[in-house]
């Protein structure tokens, strides 16, 4: 009886797959090979952030240096972040979570977050994950925040609660893309607050789709820090390289 459930499970994940194809995070083509979540081409290309780099946020070094150069120069309010990819291989992946209204990409991003940086982020021993959260009207735009679906997909695969309303966007930001580091800290002033007024996490780790610079999870984790969090970490899925 239990082989023939086995079989007819099977034959069922076969049918759901041929109406509803998977398509692969990296280049958004059909995935044709049963079982697996990235197409044939894609599967190993992309390059995971490995040592040297950073120890502080994580960038790529091209040195045997043990900080970049913009963590030689900044104070960072966070402790420690680690991130999945290097920028360039995982763009396109990025960009279709964000902006292309693939938000199945999700689940398995988070998986392979929870897989690589899952050692890193049991070690900080954490409360709970913050993603970094959406002005409102952006989110009625997009329809969803891209970084809490990939806190949702993370907290599951290591049961780590996800505090998704913990922390709300007050402000409507420009695009950080189109401004220079200290645009972009003017910018994210005052950006955040806190929705309880009972905060009792002790150490979290923020959540976010990618990090260049640091001025949104430092906002993000001054703001935590002032409503009393002791320990603030943070994990994305992409990072830009350092110096």
């Amino acid at each position: 009886m239990r082989k023939c459930l086995k079989v007819f499970r099977k034959a069922a994940q076969r049918a759901v797959r041929l109406l509803f194809p998977l398509r692969c995070p990296f280049c958004d083509g059909i995935v044709t090979s049963f079982g697996e979540k990235v197409c044939r081409e894609c599967a190993g290309r992309q390059r995971l952030l490995m040592p040297p780099y950073c120890m502080k946020c994580g960038k790529k070094l091209w040195d045997e240096e043990e900080f970049c150069s913009d963590c030689r120069k900044k104070n960072h309010v966070f402790v420690r972040g680690r991130a999945l990819y290097e920028y360039e291989s995982a763009a396109g992946a990025l960009y279709r979570l964000k902006y292309g209204g693939r938000q199945e990409y999700a689940d398995f991003l988070g998986e392979e977050m929870a897989f690589y940086l899952g050692g890193f982020i049991r070690e900080t021993g954490p409360d709970a994950l913050i993603p970094i959260p959406l002005h409102r009207r952006r989110k009625r735009r997009r329809g969803y925040n891209q970084a809490a679906l990939l806190a949702r997909a993370l907290g599951r695969y290591l049961d780590i609660p996800v505090a998704e309303d913990c922390l709300v966007r007050v402000k409507n930001t420009v695009p950080l893309k189109r401004l220079n580091p200290k645009e972009r800290q003017n910018n994210l002033k005052r950006a955040f607050n806190i929705e309880e007024n009972d905060v009792k996490l002790k150490t979290v780790i923020i959540v976010d789709d990618i990090y260049t610079t640091g001025s949104t999870v430092d906002e993000a984790a001054r703001t935590l820090a002032a409503c009393g969090v002791e320990r603030i970490y943070f994990v994305t899925l992409a990072c830009g390289a350092g110096v």
